[in-house]
C-alpha cells in the first residue's frame, strides 16, 4: 500500500498540467546508479543498444520504478493502476556530439490514433549519473505539450539537471530534444513510457483545493484547457464556467479584441470569454473564425472557449468539424471534448458524415468524453465495421475509454482482436489509410497491426467486465501476433484477468519466451 505522503500535491499537479513536467529525485544508494551505469556501458559497447530489452538486460533498473516517490508521482498523474509500456529505450549521448544544437525538437511518435490533451500517457527520463548542462541532458520546452506546431524562439528551453537518479516526469507530448554533450563523458538517459488504464473517478493525488492555482512561467495562458484537464483528473464531469455577471460593455470589448492584430490579445479575449461561459454565447461566431487562426495558441483558446458556451458554442464546433478545413476540424474536436456530454447527440450525427476524417474525429471525441449513456456504445460498436481503418481504430480505442461500458464492449473488442490477428497473413491489410489521414496520424511503422494493437490495449482496460472467456481466447491468439506490442499488451491483459485459464496460457507462453538478461553474444552457456 503506497503511503499517501508520496503522492503529488495540488501545486505539483498544476505544474504538470500547465508546464508538462516534474523533476523527481529518487533517494537510492549512489552505488546502485553506478552499477546500472556500468552495466549499460558494457551492453552498449559490447552488444549495442538493447532497445525494448533494456529492462530485462539490466533488471536493477526496476528498483528505481518501485520506489514510493516514482510510484506516487505516476499514480497521481495516471491513476493507481498505471502500466509501464513495453517500449523503452536507452539514449546514448556521446562526448562531442556534432549534431547542431544536440538534436531536433520533436514530440515522440504517439501510440494512439490521435494525441490527447488529457494525460492518458506520460514518460520518465532517468539519468544514471549526476547530470549537468555540459553533459547534454534532454532539453524540454515547458508548456508546449498541447501544441502541434513548434514554438521556436517563443518557447523556453529548460535543461533539467540533478544528482544520479534524477528522473524527469513529462507529459507524453511535450516538445523535447537531445542537447549538446560538451563534456568528456558518456551521457546515458533511459526513457520509459507509461499509460493510464482508466479514466479518473476521483483525484489520485493529495488533493486539497478545488481551485486551480496557476504557476508562473507558462508560454501562454490556456485557462479553459487547463480547467478541462484539472476537472477531468479530479473525476468531475465537464462543468461550464461562470465567473461573474458580465456587462454588455465588457462583452463588446472582448468581441472587439477577438479582431485584434495582436495574437496575444486575441488569445486572452478568447480565454476570458470561455471563463464567462454561456453569457458569452453571442460571441460564438467570432470565436469560430479563430479556429483557423495562424497562431495555434489563439486557436486552442477559441476552441476550448466555444466548448464552454453551451448550445451555441457546440453548434459552432460541430459546424467546424463537419464543414471546416482539416486543421479547424481537429481543433474543433478538442473544443467538443471540453463541451462534455452535451455534445454527444451532435457527435453521433457526425459519425455518419461522408468524410472519414470527420467520422474519426467524432469517434475520438466520444472516447475522450467517456460516457457510455444512450446510443454511444451501439454507435461505436457499429463503427467497428467502418470502411476506414482510422475510424475503426478510433472506435476500438474509444470503447476502451468509456466508463461502465458493459459486457457487449468486451465481446466486440475480442472479436476485433481475433479478426486482426487472422488478417496479419495479408500484408496489404495492415494499413489502408488515405493520404489525407496519413498526413495527420502518420504511418506509425512501429505498430504493424494497428487495429489489433488498439484492441489489445482496450481489452487491457476493460477485459474484466462480465464473462471474460471471449477476451481470454482472443488474447491467447494475440500472444502470437506478428506485432510485438500486440503480444506485450495481450500478456499484460491476461495477467490482469488472472483467471485459471489465463494463468495457464501465460505459463505456457512464458516457458518459451522467457528472456535471460545474462545471455549475450559473448556468452557461451
Amino acid at each position: 500500500m503506497l503511503d499517501t505522503k508520496y503522492l503529488l500535491t495540488d501545486e505539483q499537479m498544476m505544474q504538470f498540467i500547465t508546464k508538462g513536467y516534474l523533476v523527481l529525485q529518487n533517494d537510492m544508494p549512489h552505488q546502485l546508479h553506478l552499477s546500472i551505469m556500468n552495466q549499460i556501458n558494457h551492453v552498449m559497447h559490447n552488444e549495442g543498444n538493447p532497445g525494448n530489452n533494456i529492462l530485462p538486460r539490466v533488471p536493477d533498473i526496476q528498483q528505481l520504478f518501485d520506489t514510493p516517490i516514482v510510484k506516487g508521482a505516476l499514480s497521481s498523474v495516471l491513476g493507481p493502476d498505471f502500466y509501464m509500456h513495453p517500449h523503452r529505450h536507452c539514449h546514448y549521448n556521446q562526448p562531442g556530439n556534432q549534431t547542431p544544437g544536440g538534436g531536433k525538437w520533436h514530440k515522440d511518435g504517439y501510440w494512439s490514433s490521435m494525441r490527447s490533451h488529457r494525460p492518458w500517457w506520460a514518460m520518465i527520463f532517468y539519468y544514471t549519473h549526476d547530470i549537468t548542462e555540459d553533459l547534454g541532458p534532454t532539453a524540454i520546452m515547458p508548456g508546449t505539450q498541447y501544441y502541434e506546431k513548434f514554438l521556436g524562439d517563443q518557447g523556453e528551453t529548460l535543461l533539467p539537471t540533478g544528482k544520479a537518479g534524477t528522473m524527469v516526469l513529462v507529459h507524453f507530448d511535450l516538445w523535447h530534444r537531445a542537447s549538446l554533450n560538451v563534456s568528456e563523458l558518456d551521457r546515458y538517459m533511459l526513457k520509459f513510457q507509461f499509460l493510464r488504464l482508466s479514466a479518473p473517478e476521483f483525484p489520485s493525488w493529495n488533493h486539497q483545493s478545488r481551485e486551480m492555482i496557476v504557476p508562473e512561467g507558462t508560454p501562454a495562458i490556456h485557462m479553459n484547457l487547463w480547467q478541462d484537464v484539472w476537472n477531468w483528473l479530479r473525476g468531475e464531469p465537464t462543468s461550464k464556467q461562470v465567473v461573474t455577471t458580465t456587462t454588455e460593455e465588457r462583452l463588446l470589448a472582448l468581441r472587439q479584441e477577438l479582431d485584434s492584430e495582436n495574437p496575444t490579445d486575441r488569445a486572452r479575449a478568447s480565454d476570458e470569454l470561455g471563463r464567462i461561459g454561456v453569457e458569452a454565447a453571442s460571441c460564438a461566431p467570432s470565436l469560430g473564425l479563430l479556429l483557423k487562426d495562424p497562431v495555434e495558441t489563439t486557436a486552442l483558446n477559441a476552441a476550448y472557449a466555444l466548448g464552454q458556451l453551451g448550445t451555441q458554442g457546440i453548434e459552432m464546433l460541430i459546424k467546424q468539424i463537419t464543414e471546416g478545413s482539416s486543421l479547424t476540424a481537429e481543433r474543433a474536436a478538442y473544443g467538443l471534448q471540453g463541451a462534455g456530454t452535451e455534445a454527444i447527440p451532435a457527435l453521433l450525427r457526425v459519425m455518419k458524415h461522408e468524410d472519414e476524417k470527420r467520422r474519426a474525429l467524432a469517434v475520438f471525441v466520444l472516447g475522450m468524453i467517456g460516457s457510455s449513456e444512450g446510443e454511444v456504445v451501439p454507435s461505436l460498436i457499429s463503427s467497428l465495421q467502418d470502411q476506414s481503418e482510422w475510424v475503426r481504430r478510433n472506435a476500438v480505442e474509444s470503447l476502451g475509454m468509456l466508463k461502465n461500458a458493459g459486457e457487449q464492449v468486451v465481446a466486440a473488442l475480442a472479436k476485433v482482436l481475433k479478426d486482426s490477428i487472422r488478417c496479419e497473413a495479408d500484408d496489404a491489410s495492415e494499413s489502408n489509410l488515405t493520404e489525407s489521414i496519413k498526413s495527420y496520424v502518420g504511418d506509425q511503422p512501429y505498430i504493424t497491426n494497428k487495429v489489433g494493437y488498439t484492441a489489445a490495449l482496450s481489452l487491457l482496460r476493460t477485459g474484466k467486465t462480465g464473462d471474460v472467456k471471449d477476451a481470454v481466447q482472443s488474447l491467447e491468439q494475440a500472444l502470437y501476433s506478428k506485432d510485438r506490442y500486440v503480444r506485450a499488451y495481450a500478456a499484460e491483459a491476461l495477467t490482469h484477468l488472472r483467471t485459471d485459464e489465463a494463468v495457464d496460457i501465460l505459463i505456457r507462453y512464458y516457458r518459451t519466451s522467457r528472456w535471460c538478461p545474462d545471455t549475450s553474444k559473448v556468452s557461451t552457456f
